[in-house]
């Protein structure tokens, strides 16, 4: 089997990046002791990931004609992505993240405004050459940053083509049966996986594992062949029909942000899967991946490359699965 190729169609964000002990509440102003900006946006975040562990990656979205859409795009090409596919908006700015990071003696946490932008410019017109061009891919990957119109569209071409589309929900909003009908792997958090099934989270925004196993019901039942429910510091669940699998979190000592975590995991499972991996497999992998992204700052700055990966997966004895990604190298 040769190298994967990936193609992402999703959303470009500039992360304006600014660190406190703790975040103000509504009304008040705190000082904080850092601030950054550092290229994200889901798609590109996941995009990156994909190329670093090896998949041969290629990118399709929009940003403004301004200094961060140049800053992103040149983000991109650094990490080996393909961005001949990336529209310039000349109507609409390069998107924007407004990010907070509480860094307490409890924990890290973030809260995060994205401003879409040029992202919402990006129109099914645009990607009219997938109608031949999807068939060259292995995987599709896509979020919800960008107009679901067109999310509808490059989904329904990829699954008419056989192709898989790996859809994370997020930021979480209503979907469509036709649309999940078209997705082979979906990764909703447990808040995004109760709203999309209409379940409720428990106090803590948690779900048992008996809610989890429901949740993934419900969207199994619309057409979704695979649910899988990343859990935070818990992990991730493998939801089957025949139960939940629990994936644990890989715990690491030096936790510092936690923007991109969730993209890395994306990005992860992706290249694995793609790359041959069985699903516990890819998932290995994927929770790796993103155990390394929590350590740096920033979203693009903090993805790995595939031989930091391999080094935490033999420091914590699976070092057996590094034997199997030679397709991605």
């Amino acid at each position: 089997m040769s190298k994967p190729r990936i193609l992402v169609v999703g959303s470009f964000v500039m992360d304006l990046v600014a660190s406190a002990r703790r975040t103000p509440d509504l009304g008040e102003t705190v000082i904080g002791f850092a601030f950054r900006t550092a290229p994200g946006g889901k798609g590109a975040n996941q995009a990156v990931q994909a190329a670093r562990l090896g998949a041969i990656t290629d990118m399709a979205g929009c940003v403004g004609s301004d200094s961060f859409g140049r800053e992103m795009i040149q983000a991109l090409k650094s990490s080996g992505v393909d961005t001949s596919h990336v529209k310039v908006s000349q109507e609409l700015p390069t998107g924007v993240g407004h990010i907070e990071i509480q860094d307490s003696p409890e924990g890290v946490q973030n809260r995060i405004i994205v401003v879409p932008g040029a992202n919402y410019d990006l129109k099914p017109s645009d990607l009219d050459w997938l109608k031949e061009g999807i068939k060259s891919y292995d995987m599709v990957i896509m979020q919800l940053e960008l107009e679901m119109e067109t999310i509808e569209y490059v989904a329904r071409l990829a699954h008419d083509a056989g192709v898989p589309v790996m859809l994370n929900p997020a930021p979480a909003a209503a979907l469509s049966d036709e649309l999940l009908s078209c997705v082979t792997y979906l990764t909703p958090n447990e808040t995004e996986a109760a709203i999309l099934a209409g379940i409720k989270t428990d106090a803590e925004g948690r779900l048992s594992e008996d809610i989890l196993k429901n949740a993934a019901s419900v969207l199994m039942s619309k057409g979704v062949e695979n649910v899988i429910i990343t859990l935070g510091d818990q992990g991730a669940a493998l939801c089957t029909e025949d139960g939940v699998r629990i994936i644990p979190c890989v715990k690491m000592t030096d936790v510092k942000d936690p923007t991109a975590a969730g993209d890395s995991f994306v990005g992860g499972f992706c290249a694995g899967i793609s790359a041959g991996l069985s699903m516990q497999e890819a998932l290995q992998l994927a929770v790796h991946t993103a155990a390394i992204t929590v350590c740096g700052y920033g979203a693009i700055p903090s993805l790995p490359v595939l031989e930091q990966v391999e080094a935490l997966m033999k420091e914590r004895n699976f070092k057996e699965l590094n034997d199997k990604l030679n397709n991605l190298k």
